[in-house]
């Protein structure tokens, strides 16, 4: 984020803000809300990795591609809001280390991926009939699909490994 310059006052004012101050100053409000993101993260993996493998032949295969994407919708939606939620409190207790931070870019670069991606392409294959799409192109956006949320907890993972 550092090669973009005009972004830095939006992030010292987040850090320096009172949500961003009591976050910091909070014994437990990280660790709080940090597992509650990491729970959110798991669930919206399940609902993607069920959805997914299926597209790839794995799993449920009795059961209708669009039925089984209807049904982890809820678990995906949810979830999504509560990573984004928490997300953003979790980037307001530490906000200029985030600006500093390309494991931060990569996180929020992918999870801007994902979330168009899930919503466009991937949405618009769940809902066909699937004896009318090749099997091969169900696996080719299941692939995208799995790698870009990959992304999202690898880049994740990685700012709790960077300065």
């Amino acid at each position: 984020m550092s090669s973009l310059p005009f972004l830095l006052p939006f992030f010292q004012w987040a850090e320096k803000s009172a949500f961003g101050q009591a976050m910091q100053q909070s014994a437990w409000a990280f660790a709080t809300i940090e597992s509650i993101h990491l729970l959110a993260l798991a669930a919206i993996g399940g609902a993607v990795l069920i959805v997914d493998l299926r597209l790839l032949g794995f799993g449920l295969t009795r059961q209708p591609v669009r039925e089984l994407a209807q049904e982890a919708q809820p678990w995906l939606v949810t979830s999504l809001i509560v990573l984004l939620v928490t997300g953003i409190a979790l980037f307001f207790s530490e906000s200029i280390k985030c600006y500093y931070s390309t494991p931060f870019a990569v996180k929020m670069v992918s999870l801007a991926l994902a979330m168009l991606y899930t919503f466009t392409v991937r949405r618009k294959v769940l809902r066909m009939d699937e004896t009318r799409v090749r099997p091969l192109y169900f696996k080719l956006i299941a692939l995208v699909s799995l790698a870009l949320w990959f992304g999202v907890g690898a880049g994740g993972r990685w700012i709790g490994f960077s300065g």
